[in-house]
């Protein structure tokens, strides 16, 4: 009896090896299984006019009940509220593979997308007001293939953000100042909000910053169509701030090939310089920063509905090769670290004080610069 127990024992540890080598093997394929759509594209109408003035589309814009971008994490110091208005597109919270583009109404990506915002817009909501559209974005793993589904699920998803966008300028008071922000999926988007909706019209004027987070940007053939500059100081204002997280040591090959292997903006293929960094520690003064220029992480709960600011001393440094954000050992914030010590989750976490004083900074500048009224 013994004897057929240690042979039990035995067989399940040689399962498990082998599942982790299939895994370190054909992680790439058991992930794109798991989550690329099994079905073909479903062709879908634009949203028809006026359907961002219904607030319903949206998951937060002021009078949202419970809204999550105003979440304040505990140790977050009083301030006043400044004065410009935020418009933030959440990153992909769509998992499921029944559809190329999530619907609107799916329960579990509403569930995470507030948490996401939760996370991460809730750093921007220092001033006047934070605007959050829900859109049908595309599914995580059409993210996973290069297929003519991605592409296609991604103009449905641009679509509505545009909609959307145009329907928050409207809303917004005229002479106000406008932050612009997206992670992941979202940055994506903003990237083309920018080139289609902002460069070479009267809304540029107002842009106090852009930030695209947690998206790989090319500085040759990405920024320029922005028509955003680099941030490269930190009250500098109408400039555009990306980063992506990595703790030591970073392994980003793949993320990096497949961004590669897309053209930029501007149609051209990209080479293998760097991607576009900004320390977030320092508002791309300088590629450096020790972690005492951290003012604070916000450190979630296990199961992300709250969060603690706390100063773990994350130091930042944009590395001169690959472009990415470079943390160190990197702090633990919980389940949520990407393989490759991709710290993609916690991009505005990890820097949450400091990504709220930027933004302040940059709009107290911005407003500045205006003409007294006479």
């Amino acid at each position: 009896m013994a004897r057929k127990f240690l042979y039990f024992i035995a067989l399940l540890i040689v399962m498990v090896i082998a599942a982790l080598l299939a895994l370190r093997i054909w992680s790439v394929e058991l992930t794109r299984f798991a989550f690329v759509p099994r079905g073909s594209f479903e062709a879908q109408a634009p949203l028809r006019a006026g359907t961002y003035d219904d607030p319903a589309m949206w998951v937060s814009r002021p009078g949202t009940a419970n809204d999550p971008a105003q979440y304040h994490p505990e140790g977050t110091p009083a301030a006043p509220q400044g004065k410009a208005f935020v418009f933030f597109i959440h990153p992909t919270s769509y998992l499921a593979r029944d559809h190329w583009n999530g619907p609107i109404e799916d329960e579990d990506a509403r569930y995470r997308t507030a948490l996401f915002v939760r996370g991460m817009a809730s750093a921007f909501n220092g001033e006047a007001a934070v605007f959050v559209p829900y859109y049908r974005q595309a599914a995580f793993g059409s993210f996973l293939v290069n297929r003519p589904e991605t592409l296609k699920a991604r103009a449905v998803a641009y679509g509505d953000v545009r909609a959307a966008f145009r329907a928050f300028v409207a809303a917004v008071p005229a002479n106000a100042p406008i932050v612009l922000a997206g992670h992941s999926q979202g940055a994506l988007h903003l990237m083309h909000l920018l080139q289609d909706e902002v460069k070479g019209t009267p809304i540029a004027s107002r842009i106090a910053a852009a930030y695209m987070i947690g998206w790989p940007v090319s500085p040759a053939h990405d920024l320029p169509q922005t028509g955003m500059p680099a941030c490269s100081a930190a009250d500098q204002t109408g400039c555009a701030l990306s980063w992506m997280s990595f703790a030591d040591p970073p392994e980003a090959s793949l993320m990096l090939d497949t961004y590669r292997a897309e053209p930029g903006l501007d149609g051209k293929a990209k080479g293998a310089e760097p991607v576009l960094c900004t320390n977030p520690l320092n508002g791309g003064a300088a590629p450096d920063a020790p972690g005492t220029a951290n003012l604070g992480t916000m450190v979630p709960s296990n199961d992300l509905t709250t969060g603690k600011l706390t100063k773990l001393g994350v130091p930042a440094r944009c590395d001169a090769r690959s472009g990415l954000l470079l943390i160190g050992e990197g702090p633990d914030l919980g389940p949520y670290v990407l393989p490759g010590n991709n710290y993609h989750v916690y991009d505005v976490p990890l820097f949450w004080a400091n990504v709220r004083a930027d933004v302040a900074r940059r709009t107290a500048a911005w407003l500045a610069k205006q003409p007294a009224p006479r």
